[in-house]
């Protein structure tokens, strides 16, 4: 290469020595280019307008550090003269960011005194966190806790996820004192951590920054904090959980057994132990956040098999756990427990923990019955009766098994005669608010077990929430489940009032370890519906204003969430495989826990009995007159389509095809010849938007479909490879309608089968003779067009011969101007020569007196010299006379 090189640059250079011309040329040409660049590089700095300096983001009463002008060295040190840092990157253009503006100065007001805010403008291009940081968006939120960070905040930019996390990071620990505490930790659905820490030997234990710091890497991950972190420093409160080692990290676990960090095998490390956290958690409710549109974490999840999905109001800064998604955790869990035993164990792996994995409540197993209203109460509206079967006191290895014994007649006679008892009186003195719990000892249970019911009345504005664990509300809820147990059969108080549920009830209602016993293995999934309402309304949900769409919008309002847009509730089965979803449609007084029980035991069931939600577009009022083009929906499709009296023409269309939108003047002339028809109907449906039975369903747009009137089992689909034109269409028509070959009369009988062809046949013959009137009408318009525009050709051609003849005249009149021009120049050219000449007169004339005037003078002074000369003369001779005289 270098060598080939060399020699072209010989080359070169003897050429430029044998033709200096072109040496010459080269230097002149690289000049030229030079000069160029540079006048065209002066020119756009002078067109382009520096950019307007940057102004502050924040008010001046916000408690935020607006860096503007993006001063990223200040940030290093405002982050390091506080404990906790909030650092807000943000281009003042983005749309996103002055969005979460507000948010986050609400946020900075609420906690100003435990957070140091600052805002930086990373948007300024001569500013340091331009040229440092690239970002892909804005805003962008990065905390530091103490020497840790950044962590990323990846929620939603609302004021109360935002404050919530903040706080998390605050406080990634929770302290855990005494066992109670630690029971309550770790009875939660979500994944518990708790790592045991002597303090009493050291300020600082090895290992607990560490400890510490995974916890903040958690925060990482999943900004909700799914994970929860705890602290023991009490060997009395560890030997609770079996754990006796100083710096053991122990991961708590509802279904398998309960893990310690394996510090023999991994490295004890924050990174380390938050990703084995990650790997061994059992998660039974998992949080999305689509982030918009074009978000594919729904997809990725949806492709894991079937999933409910439910949308819950969320109050990220509530004070205490939601009742709601606390029942419903609940169920996930019991949908999830598959062995009788509360945890699996694994000998094999050394590092799984045996033991027991937190201190157990006694084991309960409820019944809630809804008693009849014999004496209405106001404002009431059913009265609950809730039965619990305690079984600590026997069998406390195995778990309590759900069968109340209504197949004797002794056993119901106790209950009924139990419920009649506690329960009824209670009806007439009751208020919303009421309750009553007593205990009796079951004498025929063969676990010898003892019951406890609570008697308690659901009232409109709410429910009140005993605090007895005989109420059950940790297994049932707050009502009966569809269809309910219990069935009154009359008014009276009498013990035949009651129906106790049957063995194949029983059997149906077992719930728990749903998941190990059938092949439609659902994922639980929360969304936020304060977020993510519109896809709950795509889903099925109702609209805005309307609270639930069937779902669990009064469970609700009973649970105390409110009435407003953010106590809104949905529930429904996506299954993404089978491309069905089913929507949980509440109704009655069941509660929670039994709604989705029961509409989960019937998904999961071989031969389900839900039906397929078919979501559509709200039908508009529909006008007086027929129209034109029947526009179907979801809820009229059918109705339409099947109407037994009418052959149906259905065009399969959406909104983003394009050869749709090119079709759309075909039908309409198919259907202004078939608008007088009482046998035949155009129709279209937006498929995109109004979701379709599978049988009525097409493999591309656009598609045509007819469904003659009395073969509608037999639909006939318009040929893919025939092009769509009208006489295609109305062949078609007439070749597999029913009109074509049995039309029936009004009263039912068959008249002559060419009837309806006759009919066509003169209405198309109406249209043809149309259609030659159009044409004689554009024939006479066309030869009058004609005429005038030979016509106005005749004139264009005497207007050219008088343009002609004027461009003519003009040409002589130019000449003429043009010779009294040169005419006006030579006689000014020879005035000018006479005035020149006069001029010279005169200046000959003047120098001529001049001269005149000087020799005048002249002639004076000789005149006067020769006196005076002449006088001398006379005086030296009369002095020379003189002198003779005087000599003689």
């Amino acid at each position: 290469m270098l060598r080939w090189l060399r020699q072209s640059l010989r080359q070169v250079s003897s050429l430029m020595a044998r033709r200096p011309v072109l040496v010459c040329g080269a230097i002149l040409l690289s000049v030229l280019i030079l000069l160029a660049v540079t006048f065209t590089c002066s020119r756009a700095k002078n067109v382009v307008a520096s950019a307007r300096p940057p102004v502050r983001f924040f008010s001046a009463e916000a408690p935020v550090v607006d860096l503007y002008l993006g001063q990223l060295e200040q940030v290093e040190r405002l982050r390091g003269a506080a404990e906790v840092s909030v650092i807000f990157f943000y281009a003042p253009w983005c749309a996103h960011s002055i969005a979460a503006r507000h948010e986050v100065q609400e946020v900075a007001r609420r906690l100003v005194k435990q957070v140091q805010f600052v805002a930086v403008n990373c948007w300024w291009s001569q500013g340091k966190c331009r040229k440092q940081k690239s970002f892909y968006q804005y805003p962008v939120i990065h905390l530091f806790y103490k020497r840790f960070g950044p962590i990323e905040y990846k929620g939603p930019f609302m004021a109360s996820y935002v404050e919530r996390f903040i706080l998390r990071v605050i406080t990634p620990l929770t302290y855990l004192p005494s066992r109670a505490t630690l029971q309550d930790f770790l009875s939660f659905h979500e994944p518990g951590v708790v790592g045991y820490f002597q303090f009493s030997s050291s300020p600082q234990p090895p290992g607990y920054i560490t400890y510490l710091s995974s916890a903040l890497q958690a925060l990482k991950r999943d900004f909700r904090g799914a994970v929860r972190f705890g602290v023991v420093t009490s060997r009395q409160v560890a030997e609770s959980i079996s754990v006796r080692d100083d710096q053991t990290v122990y991961l708590h676990r509802h279904f398998n057994s309960s893990l310690i960090f394996p510090s023999w095998e991994r490295n004890f490390t924050s990174e380390g132990i938050c990703s084995w956290v990650f790997e061994h958690r059992e998660t039974v409710l998992q949080w999305l956040a689509p982030t918009g549109a074009k978000s594919r974490l729904l997809e990725q999840e949806l492709t894991k098999g079937p999933a409910l999905l439910l949308f819950l109001p969320h109050n990220p800064l509530g004070p205490g756990p939601d009742l709601l998604l606390t029942q419903i955790a609940d169920v996930a869990v019991r949908y999830h427990s598959c062995s009788d035993s509360p945890h699996h164990h694994h000998p094999s792996d050394h590092y799984y923990y045996s033991g027991p994995s937190q201190p157990l409540s006694p084991p309960l197993c409820c019944l809630s019955v809804v008693l009849p209203k014999p004496h209405p109460l106001p404002g009431s509206t059913s009265r609950v009766c809730e039965l619990c079967l305690n079984q600590s006191q026997s069998n406390p290895g195995r778990s309590p098994r759900c069968t109340f014994p209504s197949q004797t007649s002794g056993g119901a006679a106790v209950l009924q005669s139990y419920l009649r008892r506690c329960c009824l009186p209670v009806a007439v003195t009751a208020t919303a608010t009421t309750v009553a719990c007593s205990n009796i000892l079951s004498s025929y249970s063969p676990s010898s077990g003892r019951y406890s019911a609570c008697c308690r009345t659901l009232g409109q504005l709410g429910v009140s929430l005993p605090p007895q664990q005989g109420l059950g509300l940790d297994n049932k809820g707050l009502g009966t489940p569809p269809p309910s147990p219990f069935s009154s059969q009359d008014s009276s108080q009498d013990s035949s009032q009651y129906s106790f549920p049957s063995s194949q009830d029983q059997e149906a209602g077992v719930f728990k370890g749903l998941r190990c016993r059938t092949n439609k293995t659902l994922r639980f999934y929360i969304l936020d519906s304060a977020l993510h309402w519109p896809l709950a309304v795509r889903l099925g949900a109702l609209g805005n204003n309307e609270m639930g769409g069937g779902g669990l919008g009064e469970l609700g309002r009973l649970l105390g969430n409110g009435t407003g847009d953010g106590a809104r509730s949905f529930a429904t089965i996506v299954n993404l495989k089978d491309e069905v979803h089913y929507v949980l449609d509440h109704r009655g007084t069941a509660t929670v826990t039994e709604s989705l029980e029961w509409f989960i035991r019937n998904f999961s069931t071989p031969h389900s009995p839900l039906q397929r939600r078919l979501v559509g577009r709200s039908e508009e009022e529909r006008p007086q007159k027929r129209p034109l083009i029947s526009e179907l929906t979801t809820s009229s499709f059918l109705s339409t389509v099947m109407d037994p009296h009418r052959d149906v023409v259905v065009f399969y269309y959406s909104q983003w095809c394009g050869y749709c939108s090119v079709l759309n003047h075909v039908i309409i002339q198919l259907a202004r010849m078939f608008h007088g028809n009482s046998t035949v109907t155009i129709a279209r449906v937006n498929v995109a938007r109004n979701d379709l039975p599978w049988e009525f369903m097409v493999d591309h747009f656009p598609s045509v479909l007819l469904f003659p009137r009395h073969r509608k089992h037999l639909s006939v689909k318009f040929p893919e490879d025939t092009p769509i034109t009208l006489p295609t269409l109305l062949r078609f028509i007439l070749k597999y309608s029913d009109s074509a070959h049995q039309p029936m009369k009004a009263d039912g009988s068959d008249p002559n089968p060419h009837v309806l062809l006759k009919a066509e046949f003169r209405a198309l013959q109406g249209e043809v003779q149309t259609l030659h009137r159009a044409r004689q009408r554009l024939s006479n318009q066309l030869a009058q067009l004609w005429r005038d525009n030979r016509r106005l050709s005749f004139n264009a051609m005497a207007l050219e011969t008088h343009n002609a003849l004027l461009q003519a005249q003009n040409g002589e009149l130019q000449r003429e101007r043009l010779s009294l021009v040169e005419q006006h120049k030579e006689k000014s050219r020879q005035l000018g020569e006479a005035v020149r000449r006069l001029q010279e007169l005169a200046d000959a004339s003047e120098n001529l007196l001049t001269e005149n005037t000087l020799l005048r003078v002249l002639l004076g002074a000789l005149r006067a010299r020769e006196t005076e000369r002449g006088e001398e003369e006379e005086s030296k001779e009369e002095t020379g006379d003189e002198r003779s005289y005087m000599a003689s």
